[in-house]
This record gives C-alpha cells, sequence and structure tokens, in this order.
C-alpha cells in the first residue's frame, strides 16, 4: 500500500532545494566539492554560478541557524526565530520570516565591465535588482511585508557589498525573489504563502506518486529519490531543447549522453512524455556523422567525445514508441550506429572501438590502460543490442528487409566478439591498430554479460562467476577489490556505481542468474537507503562520494526498488 505523502527530511549539504522546472537551486555546495557557511541562490544557466547569499540575522548580526529541507519548504531555524523558503513558481521564491531578520547579497562582490554582479532599485516600483553576467539573468527582489531596512551598494562599481537587510516587526517579513532576463511587470500575488507551499507539495506529490505508486515501507528511499529526480528538472532554455532532467543541481549539471537512459527508465511506467523526452534530447544535437555528443547543458554543447550506445538496449526498457515517432527514432538510431561502423572501425576490422575511457563512460578504468583507442566487448555488445533493436524497429515499420539485415548484422557483431576477444575464461580488450590485446580487473571487461540470453551457456557462467568476485557488501565494485590498481575513491577504479549495477543486473537476470541478479539489486538498494544517492560509493565502506545528489543513481534504485517490488508481489 502506498505510504502517505509526507516528503523526505534532507541535508542541504547533500541534496540542494529546488522545484521542477527551475534552473536555479538553494545550496551551500558552490562549486565542485566547495562548501560556502551560508546558503546561496545557485543558477546553473551559463554554468554552475552562485547568485545570491543568504544570511539569517539576529539584531543585525549572522544568526547560526539549523537548516532543514523538505520537498515543498526550506527552513532556517533559531530560539528566536525562523525563516521560511518555498518557489511559487520555478523561477519565483518567496521568504518569509519572524523573530529574524535576513541579509540578501550578492555572491560576488566584484563587479568587472565582463563579470560579477551590479545592483540598483527599479525606479518604476523601488524594487531591488541584481544584473549578473556570470548567468546572464536578473534578480529582483519584491517587498511583500515588514520593511527594507538598508540597501547596500546600490549602483555601486568595482568592489563592494550589493544587496538588503529584510526585517520585520512581531509580525514578520516576506519578500519575493524572481529570476528572469530584461524586464517583466511588477511581482503581485493572491496567494498567501502557505498556499504556495501547498501548491508546492502537491507537485511534488503528484511527480513522486506517478514514477514510485509501488513505494511502501519496504522501499523507504523511493521518495527522496523521486524528490533527487523531480528537483533536478529543468524547463527547457539554451541547448537544452526539452524538459530536461540534470544530472544534478550540484556541479554536474549536464545531460551526458548515456545517464539520460536511466533517467528515462526510472519515468516511463507513470510519466511516458516526460521519459520520452530524457531520451531524445541528446538526439536533438546529433552531428552530421551521427554521433551524439558527450553533454548537453544550458550553454554548452561538447562533442569532443561520445558515450557508449546503450540506446538500443534502453528502448527495451521504454513503453512503446509515441504514435507518430518510431519512422523518426528508426532513423535517428541508425544513423547513431551507423556512426560506431562507419566511423569507428579501423580498414578490415569488424568490431569496432572506443578512443579513450570517456567514450565508454567508464573514463579511467583499467581495461584503458595499456592503450586508449580499444575494440572491448562491452562496445560490440551494446551494438548487437542496438542493431537488434533496429531489426524490430524496422519489422513494426514494415521493412521487412532492413529488419533482416540488422538481424544478420548483429548476429555478425556478436560472432566476431566472441571470436576475436573471448580468450578462454574472459574477454580482452585489443588495440585498435594492431593485434596487441590484454585483459584487466575492470568490471567493464564482464560488462557484455548485458547480452544475457544471446551468450553460450559458458561464457554466461564464467562472466557470472567472475561477476561474483566483484561483489562487496555495498554492490559490484567497478575495480576487483583484490586488485593492486583498486582504489577508494578512484573513480571507475574500484566505486560502486548506479549504471554498472543496472546494466549487469538485467543481463544476469536475462541469463538466468536469478539469484545472483537478485542479490546485486538487494545490496545497491541497500546502499542508496544507507547513503543516499551519491555520483558513486566506496566499495569497502558504503560511504557516497563525489556529486552527493547524482539523478541516475536516484533512478537505478527506482528501476531496481520498483522491480523488485513486482517481484514480490507476483510471488505473493
Amino acid at each position: 500500500m502506498t505510504v502517505a505523502a509526507t516528503g523526505p527530511v534532507f541535508s542541504l549539504r547533500e541534496i540542494p532545494f529546488s522545484f521542477r522546472g527551475s534552473w536555479f537551486c538553494f545550496s551551500p555546495v558552490v562549486g565542485e566539492n566547495t562548501y560556502a557557511r551560508d546558503v546561496h541562490l545557485v543558477s546553473h544557466q551559463s554554468g554552475m554560478h552562485p547568485v545570491l547569499r543568504l544570511t539569517p540575522l539576529l539584531g543585525g548580526e549572522p544568526a547560526r541557524s539549523a537548516v532543514t529541507a523538505t520537498p515543498h519548504r526550506l527552513t532556517w531555524s533559531h530560539d528566536a526565530g525562523r525563516i521560511d523558503l518555498a518557489y511559487e513558481t520555478a523561477d519565483t521564491v518567496r521568504l518569509r520570516g519572524r523573530g529574524l531578520g535576513l541579509r540578501l547579497l550578492a555572491a560576488d562582490p566584484i563587479l568587472t565591465p565582463f563579470s560579477g554582479p551590479y545592483f540598483f532599485t527599479d525606479p518604476r516600483d523601488g524594487s531591488p535588482v541584481f544584473t549578473v553576467y556570470q548567468t546572464g539573468r536578473r534578480y529582483r527582489v519584491t517587498l511583500l511585508s515588514g520593511r527594507i531596512a538598508e540597501h547596500l551598494g546600490v549602483q555601486a562599481l568595482g568592489t563592494a557589498e550589493r544587496g538588503v537587510v529584510v526585517t520585520g516587526d512581531e509580525t514578520g517579513w516576506e519578500i519575493a525573489v524572481e529570476e528572469y532576463e530584461t524586464a517583466r511587470a511588477p511581482y503581485t500575488s493572491e496567494r498567501g504563502f502557505g498556499q504556495v507551499v501547498a501548491a508546492a507539495r502537491r507537485d511534488f506529490d503528484g511527480f513522486c506518486d506517478a514514477v514510485a505508486p509501488w513505494r511502501d515501507d519496504r522501499t523507504p528511499a523511493a521518495e527522496l529519490a523521486a524528490y533527487v529526480l523531480w528537483s533536478a528538472t529543468v524547463r527547457a532554455a539554451g541547448f537544452v531543447t526539452r524538459t530536461a532532467v540534470l544530472m544534478s543541481k550540484h556541479w554536474m549539471d549536464k545531460v551526458w549522453s548515456w545517464d539520460h537512459c536511466f533517467n528515462a527508465m526510472a519515468l516511463a511506467g507513470g510519466l511516458p512524455a516526460l521519459a520520452w523526452d530524457q531520451f531524445r534530447l541528446p538526439f536533438d544535437h546529433q552531428d552530421a556523422a551521427g554521433a551524439l555528443p558527450d553533454s548537453v547543458t544550458h550553454s554548452e554543447i561538447l562533442y569532443n567525445f561520445v558515450k557508449p550506445p546503450i540506446h538500443g538496449w534502453v528502448l527495451g526498457h521504454l513503453p512503446a514508441v509515441p504514435p507518430g515517432e518510431l519512422a523518426e527514432t528508426y532513423r535517428l538510431l541508425e544513423r547513431w550506429t551507423v556512426f560506431w561502423l562507419a566511423a569507428r572501425r579501423a580498414p578490415g576490422r569488424e568490431l569496432p572501438h572506443y578512443q579513450h575511457g570517456n567514450d565508454s563512460g567508464w573514463d579511467n578504468a583499467t581495461t584503458f590502460t595499456p592503450e586508449r583507442v580499444v575494440e572491448t566487448a562491452d562496445l560490440a555488445s551494446f551494438l548487437v543490442l542496438q542493431m537488434r533493436a533496429l531489426s524490430r524497429m524496422a519489422g513494426e515499420l514494415a521493412m521487412a528487409g532492413e529488419a533482416a539485415r540488422w538481424s544478420r548484422a548483429a548476429d555478425r557483431m556478436r560472432d566476431a566478439m566472441l571470436g576475436q576477444l573471448w580468450r578462454d575464461d574472459r574477454f580482452v580488450a585489443r588495440s585498435a591498430g594492431s593485434e596487441h590485446e590484454w585483459s584487466s580487473s575492470s568490471l567493464l571487461d564482464l560488462m557484455p554479460i548485458v547480452l544475457g540470453e544471446e551468450l553460450p551457456e559458458a561464457v554466461h557462467v564464467t562472466l557470472a562467476a567472475r561477476i561474483k568476485t566483484h561483489l562487496t557488501e555495498y554492490g559490484l565494485a567497478t575495480e576487483l577489490p583484490t586488485s593492486p590498481h583498486y582504489q577508494d575513491d578512484g573513480y571507475w577504479r574500484g566505486p560502486i556505481w548506479a549504471p554498472s549495477t543496472v546494466l549487469i543486473e538485467d543481463g544476469l537476470r536475462r541469463a538466468g542468474h536469478t539469484l545472483l541478479a537478485d542479490e546485486v539489486s538487494a545490496r545497491f538498494r541497500a546502499l542508496c537507503e544507507k547513503s543516499g544517492f551519491a555520483e558513486n560509493f566506496d566499495a569497502r565502506t558504503g560511504s557516497g562520494l563525489r556529486d552527493r545528489a547524482y539523478t541516475w543513481t536516484a533512478s537505478a534504485y527506482l528501476i531496481l526498488a520498483a522491480a523488485h517490488t513486482r517481484r514480490s508481489g507476483n510471488r505473493e
């Protein structure tokens, strides 16, 4: 039975406070591994930029307050009073205080001709306005009750404190803060603060009910996982052509061209249109060669690397392609597949290659230690699945010849992978420019399990046994824990990651290794329930590492928890 939607409480040092569709958040995290003392309004337009610093005041001095957050309300608490903040819309927040004042200052004190904040009061209504070079946006403060006791640095140039001090009598004070472009009508609202909070709560609760209707006390992290996705969602703007779930509203504030697939899977059951936008977004920027960009964000598209072609695999986990989209999706996926077959195969070679570990998504995996331009079995496996997806889609489009062609191509790729890269009890990597080959202790070498039932029994049984040696108390270590190359915080040389977990769990299950798949799922779910939704995790201790609010980790939890709940229900 679904639990009551009360909303989880979380730490701002772990997860930023934000709202579906907004490009800004509230957090003390103001840069990569950089934590400020005060909560800041942090924008993700044109990069990650702290814009405004919020300091509670008592008697004109900073008041060290406890900060708590739920999906719909951010609160500073002190013995003398409190301040509450809630989103009214994606670009407008309301703040209300009693007993405490608020100093609201530009985070950057330095204004130059090309960077920093400028501060003035609008002659139309006297509202204080910050304009900020780094984001290219304006931030307006509208007083709703109480008084602005100080205006600091109005029209100042160079280095100065810029902002306002808001106070109130025993009835308190309230302001609205908006982010916008060049101009908008003076702020007005007919909703009281309590109504704003209630509306924000309804928005989150509706999202949570859609993506995790199965949640109960056996899935205690489901609501927080849903919040991580909901709060990291931004409206279309700049190069982000669709409503998008960023990987984080910390410093990993991009859409990478394989991360998005896991978010699409998590959203597919309850919000299929939003899921489809996640799947399609990188294809909106497919280049002339058919490649997807490495990443997309508000003001930047990178093409210097790519990401692995898991898109055919993920299509098998999404609902049917939306009506009218099948032919276009087939064309886009075909171009992405042909890129690997044409631009990433050396003359006379059947197998495609990566040109750097970054192309695989496993940037520094030990598979790439001897060389970086390499043919690997994981890449071949993903392309087999992608060509199978093209064959199915061609069949649905009544293109029997194309369906047969892609089926034969998938068979050839699978057979070439097995014939050229399988050595006794393991897959090897091979130089794309020679016959030099090697194996490693990376979990990446075992990723061909994603082919599941397509692998010969002897191969998938051997892979499953080796995968088990990577399984720690908390999940699948990306480097064998006994390897001399293992590092607790070694990125892809040890830590547990969400995408490898989901891909391998799925492959194990389809190959018939259900008990091991169940164990992989259970340990990862328990890890998230213990340590949250970090970018990755220490495989020995379970501690979260790097960015602590990563959406593909939250999505992986939702994917695995939903599947486990369905299986449990079917057994009852």
